[in-house]
């Protein structure tokens, strides 16, 4: 039997950067690399709980936008419920109070979509309403495809609805060939063959990802413990004040 034609466009390179010692590890493209660096983090199971508030929080439009239909709050229970923290990737951003402002869930197939092509991974994002404008988005989609690439995935796909302009931009801006069909668009990026660089590159992103969580809850403790001890000095100086205004207290007047 004749297998018929694959209708799926051929995706083209996207402007991954180069592994080129001239290009990568020039002390300007290191500089610029890092000044601009934004943590991202893997989430596991543990996390389960802090995804689902990130994502319950998403308001009806967002939650459109993100899932393709208007997701109740037991639809998006279900959802992550359902994550697969072994097969999938999910990467998460914290800022400085530990909390999960942007998600993206980069899904692995578990067979060929495709007969005879290699199996693509799947890209979704949601970014907080007080977190937006900042890039964060582009970040974790640059992420996903690095560990994408690092798997052996070849093509890194996108569903959305076509109405979901910042996500299609994100696809575009990395230079994935997108295609429309009514009310909804779907995007290919063609990844390159892995290499040491980019799994040095990953394996710094994870570990300076780590550092960074564990900082930040550090800080977070100490604040904490500070802001206790002021609370302690206050209530102490309250108390004295009151002893004072007692009669016969070390304030009052005889």
């Amino acid at each position: 039997m004749t297998t018929p034609p694959d209708p799926r466009p051929t995706p083209t390179p996207g402007p991954v950067p180069d592994d080129a010692p001239r290009s990568r590890w020039h002390p300007r493209a290191m500089l610029a690399r890092w000044t601009s660096w934004v943590p991202i983090r893997s989430l596991g199971r543990r996390h389960r709980k802090r995804i689902l508030q990130h994502l319950l929080s998403l308001g009806e439009r967002d939650r459109y936008l993100r899932f393709g239909y208007p997701a109740r709050d037991e639809q998006i229970q279900k959802y992550v419920a359902g994550l697969d923290f072994v097969r999938d990737e999910v990467l998460g951003i914290f800022n400085r109070r530990l909390q999960l402002i942007a998600v993206a869930h980069l899904a692995y197939a578990p067979a060929p979509q495709i007969k005879g092509r290699p199996a693509m991974a799947e890209f979704g994002v949601s970014v907080a309403t007080t977190a937006r404008g900042k890039g964060f988005g582009g970040r974790l989609f640059e992420r996903a495809a690095l560990h994408a690439r690092n798997r052996g995935i070849d093509t890194l796909f996108i569903h959305a609805l076509s109405e979901n302009a910042p996500m299609l931009k994100i696809a575009r801006n990395a230079g994935a060939t997108v295609e429309r069909d009514g009310g909804e668009s779907e995007a290919w990026l063609r990844l390159p063959p892995d290499s040491v660089s980019s799994h040095v590159d990953e394996a710094l992103e994870r570990h300076m990802a780590e550092w960074d969580f564990q900082f930040k809850r550090h800080m977070r403790t100490v604040g904490d413990f500070l802001d206790g001890v002021a609370e302690v000095k206050s209530r102490i100086r309250k108390v004295r004040d009151r002893s004072d205004d007692r009669p016969g207290g070390p304030g009052s007047k005889r």
